[in-house]
């Protein structure tokens, strides 16, 4: 069975930081793509950041841009998402994925597992 687990929310006020973290088991970790998501109240689920299996690179949107960071560690079949600077409008369920496409995308329906969730609520 595949398995994605993130862990790592919490409620921390505006200007605080999180580390998200992703456990995944039940693939080839190092054959896949990965990405977060998030769904905020009353909203679509949105892209937030991506990180490729071979080169590393990464993608992130346009608002989480120099705030988030991507990142796995393949030996611990993990990976993580650093937030900095929070802001009230982060406020979301952030959903780690994994995509076996070849190039990094940034659409939810190319990613096949997804986690649970974890909340993460920034007061002002």
């Amino acid at each position: 069975q595949v398995q994605l687990v993130e862990s790592g929310g919490g409620l921390v006020q505006a200007g605080d930081s999180l580390r998200l973290s992703c456990a995944v088991s039940g693939l080839t970790f190092r054959s896949y793509n990965m990405g977060w998501f998030r769904q905020g109240p009353g909203k679509e689920r949105d892209f937030v950041a991506a990180m490729s299996k071979i080169t590393g690179n990464t993608n992130y949107a346009d608002s989480v841009r120099g705030r988030f960071t991507i990142s796995r560690d393949n030996a611990k079949n993990t990976v993580y998402l650093q937030m900095n600077s929070l802001k009230p409008e982060d406020k979301a369920v952030c959903y780690c994925a994994a995509s076996y496409v070849y190039y990094l995308s940034e659409g939810a329906a190319d990613y096949n597992c997804w986690g649970q969730g974890t909340q993460v609520t920034v007061s002002s």
